[in-house]
């Protein structure tokens, strides 16, 4: 199985770029299952309903979200409808929506996408590793399931790492989201679990992890509150990586994709062209 995953998609730049690229890429990937993490899609704080619906139109199986899950308060009754938007699996019991949920492809397979939020450095949620065992143990790489993707959206790379150990040979890939810029450890894990720390953000790089250089250089400089952060808004670059995996679900290679904007070109390699 060949999955695309994607960064966070930060503000206007971004989102333009993933809605207008996202068709082309998914073929040129020939990708079986696509995931897009959209926290940030609006206006760089929260996801409207109509962004979501705008991004699953151009190709998205599923989308993500994290700690700027309930900016856009009118997300919260669209999330309650919609099974393929998922927050982070270990909001307290009772948060409306899902942390992960089982996509049924067009040839009848099965993919679980789950997310998981850190608590280094982050808001103090349930324990993120109990909340990914207790989804695994009713979800099972071949048995119940073909893929498995978890979305540890975190902002400390040893918290995302030791959960991708803890991992390891039982789900298909853990990647890193909510940092905003593209690690280069992409791996395949001992037990055969690809691995990232973080895929990076579609947004436009000539900024601050998304956000007019401005405003955010001032708030280091004076330590007090000023203009408003706002996304950049010149060219984006897509960020995220491309996994394919065996017939048992582990993953082969884990290749990373940056197109567009700033950064450097990367695609997946084909081996023997194909």
């Amino acid at each position: 199985m060949r999955l695309l995953i994607l960064g966070d998609v930060v503000g206007r730049s971004g989102r333009d770029a993933v809605l207008a690229s996202l068709p082309g890429l998914r073929v040129q990937c020939r990708a079986d299952f696509v995931a897009v993490n959209a926290e940030n899609a609006s206006h760089g704080f929260g996801l409207a309903p109509e962004m979501a619906q705008a991004l699953f139109a151009a190709g998205a199986d599923a989308i993500t979200l994290g700690n700027h899950a309930w900016d856009r308060k009118e997300i919260i009754p669209y999330i309650v409808s919609e099974p393929r938007l998922l927050r982070p699996l270990n909001f307290p019991p009772g948060t409306p929506g899902a942390g992960a949920a089982v996509i049924t492809l067009k040839d009848n397979r099965k993919v679980l996408i789950a997310q998981a939020m850190g608590r280094l450095f982050m808001e103090p949620l349930d324990d993120p590793f109990r909340a990914v065992e207790d989804v695994l143990s009713r979800h099972r790489l071949g048995q119940n399931i073909h893929a498995a993707i978890i979305d540890i959206h975190a902002e400390a790379t040893s918290e995302k790492m030791a959960l991708a150990h803890a991992l390891d040979g039982r789900v298909s890939a853990v990647v890193g989201t909510h940092t905003h810029i593209p690690t280069a450890d992409h791996q395949v894990l001992p037990g055969g679990t690809g691995f990232v720390s973080d895929l990076g953000m579609c947004g436009d790089y000539d900024s601050v992890i998304g956000m007019a250089k401005s405003a955010s250089v001032t708030r280091f400089i004076r330590k007090m509150p000023g203009e408003r952060l706002a996304p950049a808004e010149g060219p984006a670059t897509i960020c995220g990586a491309f996994i394919e995996t065996d017939d048992k679900g582990m993953a082969l290679r884990i290749e990373p994709v940056r197109i567009g904007g700033r950064l450097l070109p990367a695609m997946p390699i084909w081996p023997n062209g194909d």
